[in-house]
């Protein structure tokens, strides 16, 4: 496991309960400590809360922010230290208040407009 866990680019799927799969990679660079936490806790599973053009649910992490944005592009995955979630950005929405930037949704982002608050959505690597 070592080796994996230096690689700058981790793949990940959401597993979104009745609409499908969409897939994701975490950027190390942009916030090593977070993305690192995340990664050891995986596969995750949370509850879908929506807020503006944003899916967010609550994941068993805890940590603070880190080259943390007030601001983020359509298709961001980001952590939200407030919430103790992992948020998508599926359209022009703005974090409630700032947030660790961890990468990019590569695959169905439109899933994301369906989902409906309580939706189970499962996080894990892409193998």
């Amino acid at each position: 496991m070592s080796g994996e866990e230096n690689i700058s680019r981790v793949k990940i799927r959401f597993v979104i309960e009745g609409l499908g799969e969409a897939e994701g990679e975490l950027v190390r660079f942009l916030a090593p400590r977070t993305i690192d936490t995340i990664v050891r806790k995986l596969p995750v599973e949370g509850r879908a809360a929506l807020w503006k053009e944003e899916v967010y649910f609550e994941i068993p992490v805890k940590i603070g922010e880190e080259k943390a944005k007030p601001t983020v592009e359509t298709g961001t995955i980001a952590f939200w230290p407030m919430g103790s979630a992992l948020c998508i950005f599926y359209g022009r929405s703005q974090p409630y208040s700032p947030v660790n930037v961890l990468g990019k949704v590569t695959k169905n982002l439109e899933l994301f407009k369906q989902v409906k608050s309580g939706t189970t959505i499962k996080v894990e690597l892409l193998a």
